[in-house]
């Protein structure tokens, strides 16, 4: 797996935004930062002309000035990735994939996107108050959080099919929270309701 870095994935507004609702957890958050991450899952390391062409590819959105990387504040910074659920595959990951082959990197099996968060704090943030931040800035039922992007190659794990399973709905409602709860649907109050009256 190779990692390319893009441009700002939020609006200023949008993260000025998003900052107020972190600071409401943890006031002590100075800065914020989005950008687009790229994960590409290769079947063999790309050339050099290889690796240009791609990243010309994902190079895209607003444009950073010169010198536009992040500079060294001195604070605590923390790094969270918010990438789709690992098992599934984005519409953009589709699109980008078809994108690269058609371009000739036959090397790439699969990319994905996701954001990284730069989170900058007068203090280092614990795992507590990061896994209390973590609710603020994704979605959890299409997407996961990585701490400092750790474990982003699962997001390529190809696993078996599992056998379908059925849910007897005999049981009733019981039976739907215990399904639920089994196979990790999240199913709302009103998802159980309208399942029960299907």
């Amino acid at each position: 797996m190779r990692v390319f870095r893009g441009s700002s994935a939020l609006s200023a507004f949008r993260v000025a935004k998003l900052l107020e609702r972190l600071r409401v957890r943890v006031p002590r958050i100075a800065v914020l930062d989005a950008r687009w991450v790229h994960l590409a899952d290769l079947a063999r390391d790309l050339g050099v002309e290889e690796a240009d062409r791609l990243e010309r590819l994902l190079c895209y959105g607003p444009r950073e000035p010169a010198g536009g990387d992040r500079t060294v504040s001195g604070r605590a910074t923390a790094s969270l990735w918010v990438v789709p659920r690992p098992g599934t595959i984005s519409p953009w990951s589709s699109k980008a994939t078809d994108i690269a082959r058609v371009c000739g990197l036959d090397a790439v099996r699969r990319i994905e996107r996701g954001i990284e968060f730069v989170i900058e704090a007068d203090s280092p943030l614990s795992a507590a108050e990061l896994a209390d931040l973590a609710p603020l800035l994704h979605d959890r039922m299409t997407e996961a959080v990585l701490p400092g992007g750790a474990g982003a190659e699962l997001l390529f794990r190809a696993d078996a099919a599992r056998p379908l399973r059925r849910v007897p709905l005999a049981g009733g409602r019981a039976a739907l929270e215990s399904a639920d709860r089994e196979l990790g649907l999240a199913l709302s109050a009103d998802e159980i309701d309208y399942l029960l009256a299907a």
